[in-house]
């Protein structure tokens, strides 16, 4: 009988040392994967900085770590194909959910690692140059706002070599989306990396459509979900003496008004770069979505005039978007799928930033398809009853696709600059 209790403790003891504790196990995750939105003023609507933060959502957690959820990631590549892929382990998961099954534990303080320190409001680091709107848009409490397009001087006397660049609301709850264009002093240069095709599926008929547009160079986007772009050593993006930055700003009344007044953050490249990076968009205007209609395939296409490598991808639609598949044919007519995202989600929009950089020779084709959902059974969709088509507003769709490549030839050696004072 003494010998069976025994054993009894011991199992009790193995069991016991082996749940996961917040401090030795749940935290080094959480802070590592988690913790980036979820702190005080980013997109998290949580804190998760602290047990005290972390264990009112214990079941919460379990149940969107052991869905998927959380954190938010939608291509089905296997793991490793992009650099940003926020996906955890497997091991990782199973941690998550043994803590929480078993009480979520805090375990010793002692072996609590130091938490995460976040430059205050910034991505990125420390910028070397903030770049502000000259004054803030009062937002109104409702109705439809059209875009806001603000035009800010860079007052960059010299070319600059950006690193990273990082778009940072004023006020997020009422900005849906912010891209950033370039415009520099002189002509804006065409686009000759790549030219607008008609996608096979349309038919010999078809003719091509969107590539492009804008006021200027894109160089940079936020949206629900997006990350500030981070650039890999020898590359870079170029922003002319003399340019200015051209805001396009989506505000969303949301019921109470308010006051934005965003900004863009830089970090200079230390040298010029070997690459020099691009970003552009291409897209599908001409649509029709019919009221009800459960699954609509829309299709855009893009080839490419010179050598070249894709770095990253950003599908974008409504809410009625709900997949994505994009498929690269090369010039000896292999096709491959290089990116699927068959749970597209409006609320978490991604660039996904692949870890190796897509070689695409000249003659390459890019094929992008959307489907989108305007059934009863969406239940995202604002109405059902009627027909979409392309449009700025939320309600209304897009099919869009941003783009970031380079140019299979050296960048052209210029300033990187100093530290900005503005």
């Amino acid at each position: 009988m003494k010998a069976r209790v025994l054993m009894v403790a011991a199992g009790c003891a193995v069991a016991q040392a082996a749940t996961p504790t917040f401090s030795k196990d749940v935290a080094p995750i959480i802070y590592k994967n988690c913790a980036s939105c979820h702190r005080p003023g980013d997109i998290g609507p949580m804190s998760l900085l602290n047990y005290e933060q972390v264990r009112p959502w214990a079941r919460s957690i379990r149940e969107k770590v052991s869905l998927g959820q959380m954190p938010p990631w939608h291509a089905t590549q296997e793991h490793g194909v992009f650099s940003n892929d926020r996906r955890l382990s497997e091991s990782d998961k199973e941690t998550i959910i043994q803590w929480a099954t078993n009480g979520a534990p805090e375990g010793n303080q002692k072996d609590l690692p130091a938490a995460p320190k976040f430059t205050e409001g910034w991505e990125i680091g420390t910028p070397d140059v903030v770049i502000s709107m000259p004054k803030p848009f009062d937002v109104p409490e409702k109705g439809t706002i059209n875009y806001q397009y603000v035009t800010i001087p860079t007052n960059f006397t010299e070319d600059k070599w950006i690193q990273a660049i990082e778009v940072r609301p004023g006020t997020r709850a009422v900005v849906h989306h912010v891209l950033v264009f370039v415009k520099g002093p002189g002509p804006m240069a065409k686009e000759t990396a790549f030219m607008p095709v008609a996608p096979k599926s349309a038919g010999p008929n078809a003719r091509p459509v969107g590539s492009g547009g804008g006021p200027g160079t894109l160089i940079a986007t936020t949206a629900p979900g997006t990350n500030a772009m981070t650039l890999e050593p020898g590359m870079a993006m170029k922003i002319a003496a003399g340019s200015s930055l051209v805001l396009q700003i989506h505000y969303t009344a949301n019921g109470k008004a308010a006051s934005d007044q965003s900004s863009v953050g830089m970090v200079f490249a230390k040298q010029p770069p070997q690459q020099e990076i691009h970003n552009s968009a291409f897209m599908q205007p001409m649509f029709t979505l019919k009221a009800g209609a459960a699954d609509t395939a829309v299709d855009s296409a893009i080839e490419f005039k010179e050598d070249a490598h894709i770095t990253a991808l950003f599908p974008h639609t409504h809410l009625r978007g709900k997949s994505w598949e994009y498929r690269l044919t090369y010039p000896d007519g292999h096709t491959e799928v290089v990116l699927s995202v068959p749970h597209y989600d409006f609320n978490w929009q991604t660039y996904y930033m692949f870890t190796k950089p897509l070689a695409v020779p000249k003659g390459s084709r890019l094929e992008a398809t959307a489907h989108y959902d305007n059934s009863p059974a969406n239940k995202w969709n604002p109405d059902p009853t009627v027909d979409v088509r392309w449009g700025e507003q939320t309600w209304q769709e897009m099919q869009y696709t941003g783009i970031t490549f380079f140019i299979d030839q050296p960048a052209a050696s210029s300033s990187t600059g100093g530290r900005e004072q503005r």
